[in-house]
């Protein structure tokens, strides 16, 4: 007899694919081409790996690290980043001491039945600006 340890089911997981990652990014990238901005996104998977990543000529060399960032900080703590920013300047200093966080808005966690499945992040203009972006990548996604 074979048991499972716990004598529990494994549970079911939605996971991103490739062609997923690829939408998301296309629909930040129209957004970005429409209003003419160089900019570099970034999509992970729920545990921050990445999955795909485009880089727009012309970005500053940080914004690829950055963008990245953005999306696993955005995983990590299952909200945009813009709430982790909005709580530093509110003086919360301690997020900084979280490993590799990136309190700038520009990521967004992809949720999809109330689970996040992985991250959006955008870097290369306004942090506002990158967000809109990022917003586009997860709706055309969600479309």
């Amino acid at each position: 007899m074979n048991a499972t340890l716990g004598d529990g089911e494994l549970l079911p997981k939605k996971s991103l694919s490739l062609e997923d990652a690829k939408k998301i990014a296309a629909g930040a990238a129209a957004e970005a081409r429409k209003n003419k901005w160089n900019l570099d996104i970034a999509v992970v998977d729920d545990g921050g790996h990445l999955i795909y990543f485009e880089r727009t000529d012309g970005t500053l060399l940080a914004s690829a690290d950055l963008a990245i960032g953005k999306a696993r900080t955005a995983v990590a703590f299952q909200r945009p980043t813009k709430a982790l920013e909005d709580a530093l300047n509110s003086g919360q200093y301690a997020i900084l001491s979280y490993p590799n966080a990136i309190p700038l808005e520009g990521g967004l966690p992809i949720v999809v039945d109330g689970k996040i499945v992985g991250g959006i992040g955008v870097s290369g203009r306004k942090p506002s600006e990158d967000a809109q972006v990022a917003k586009a990548g997860v709706d055309a996604f969600s479309k």
